[in-house]
């Protein structure tokens, strides 16, 4: 699964927006388990933003950092403990807009499994992880329409165990599922099941969502 997921991500052109904006970079490890599982963060409680919220490890680019590689690599050594050295490149995602006009790069990795890994109580109060499988099946809960610009995004929201992936991170997988496994899932296809509507987003923000 991982090596055939390897060769399609290497063939993918991500896109890359072109407004000049703050960037941030996430790693979105895969634990190369007999099944393999995506591991996630959830930020910390006391935070003043994004509180509770699940997340990839991640942050904002700083002035010494070469690549925003280098950035999602350094984050996620300071979230989470991770060894950058323990990290195996797969490729890269497509950039994506937070609604705070943050630009954010996705890249895939693959990580041996039960690393010593810990929370940065600062910013984080759990690490977990979820079966590929349950994204692979498409098991959300629900989907989240989010019209930008009148056309609707079909975002899809997914609870496990308690914690809930949804927004920019689901967006991410949704693009990881598409172009790393061949899904059938799209932010532009209303998908069956239950779906929950979200007010009109700003146009600034939608032209380059998902570049």
């Amino acid at each position: 699964m991982l090596e055939k997921l390897r060769e399609r991500l290497q063939a993918h052109r991500p896109r890359r927006q072109s407004l000049r904006l703050p960037e941030a970079a996430v790693l979105m490890p895969i634990v190369d388990r007999p099944v393999p599982t995506l591991l996630f963060t959830r930020r910390a409680i006391h935070l003043n933003t994004h509180s509770g919220q699940v997340a990839f490890p991640g942050g904002k680019r700083e002035a010494q950092d070469a690549d925003l590689l280098t950035t999602a690599l350094r984050e996620s050594e300071e979230e989470i403990a991770l060894p950058p050295q323990h990290v195996e490149l797969l490729g890269q995602l497509s950039d994506v807009i937070s609604l705070h006009g943050l630009s954010v790069t996705p890249y895939v990795g693959v990580i041996p499994p039960d690393l010593p890994l810990l929370p940065d109580p600062a910013e984080l109060d759990l690490i977990f992880e979820v079966p590929l499988a349950l994204f692979l099946e498409d098991r959300r809960h629900h989907t989240d329409v989010i019209p930008v610009d009148g056309r609707p995004w079909y975002v899809p929201n997914y609870h496990v165990d308690g914690q809930v992936i949804w927004g920019l991170s689901a967006m991410m997988l949704v693009e990881l599922l598409a172009e790393g496994f061949g899904r059938p899932v799209d932010l532009h296809r209303e998908p069956p099941g239950p779906l929950c509507y979200f007010p009109e987003r700003l146009q600034r923000i939608q032209q380059h969502a998902t570049g």
